[in-house]
């Protein structure tokens, strides 16, 4: 069970100013939250992008037990997100970390704080957001399990307050309430696009956590990729959970499927969960 919590932004990006503004109001006296053994959670507001591991002071967040990244989030489409998901890289490193080298992650913690974003952003009427999952992607790569939570996708949205109370509200809640759940399956996720429809279903209608996601534009799959995303859950992954028409061609399906089948992972498909 984590205790320690590590909220990181970048002072200068409007969305993670905005949350972690309104965060603040929920943090309790950390004296009297570690006399209580109650989850606390601390500040690391930096001056640059954070997601270049080399902005980062890595000593100070090994402190901690979990990390939270509260940033912007940018999209061509320009649509109003509010979004959560791994860090990480599969093909490319354009953007911060390692090619081919994600963090450590916890699906029961990305399924949990997904539920409460929802929930919290149902709550509170933000009908005009969308509450997605995206697939992992970005840097930067440290060694602590984490995770980015983040509004996008223009300056507008990254200054609305509705939002940043909303994530902020979310942060708290799953600092408080976040409990280790043994009747979950713990699945990581393979195709289909950025944004994941199939797994958004599956994460809140299902039995099943769901940590990182490979999509169809990073294929064809890589088998240390598959390694790596189950070697960076922090919890015993049960199977590999496929997007099936978001696999590529046939070829591609079959490779996965035999990369699978090598390491002795069992699959699923998504059409085939109950949600």
């Amino acid at each position: 069970m984590y205790k320690k919590y590590l909220i990181i932004a970048n002072k200068n990006d409007k969305a993670g100013a905005n949350i972690t503004t309104h965060l603040s109001q929920f943090r309790e006296n950390p004296l009297l939250s570690g006399m209580a053994e109650k989850p606390s959670f601390d500040f690391y507001l930096i001056d640059d992008e954070i997601i270049y591991t080399k902005n980062l002071n890595l000593e100070k967040i090994n402190k901690y037990d979990f990390i939270i990244f509260a940033s912007k989030h940018k999209s061509e489409k320009k649509e109003k997100t509010l979004s959560v998901h791994a860090p990480g890289n599969w093909r490319t490193n354009d953007f911060g970390g390692e090619s081919g080298k994600v963090c450590p992650t916890s699906a029961l913690f990305q399924k949990q704080i997904f539920e409460k974003l929802k929930a919290n952003t149902d709550e509170h009427n933000l009908k005009d957001y969308k509450v997605t999952l995206e697939c992992t992607h970005h840097g930067p790569l440290i060694d602590k399990p984490c995770i980015f939570i983040e509004i996008g996708s223009t300056e507008f949205e990254w200054a609305d307050r509705r939002a940043g109370f909303v994530i902020a509200k979310t942060i708290k809640d799953i600092i408080q309430d976040f409990h280790e759940n043994p009747y979950n399956e713990v699945a990581i996720g393979i195709g289909g696009p950025h944004y994941c429809p199939n797994f958004n279903k599956i994460q809140l209608n299902s039995n099943i956590a769901v940590s990182h996601v490979i999509p169809q534009y990073a294929l064809p799959l890589v088998e240390e990729w598959i390694k790596e995303a189950i070697d960076k859950t922090e919890e015993e992954v049960d199977f590999a959970l496929l997007d099936w028409k978001g696999l590529g061609t046939s070829e591609q399906r079959q490779q996965i499927i035999d990369i699978l089948e090598k390491n002795y992972i069992q699959w699923k498909k998504t059409g085939d969960v109950e949600k």
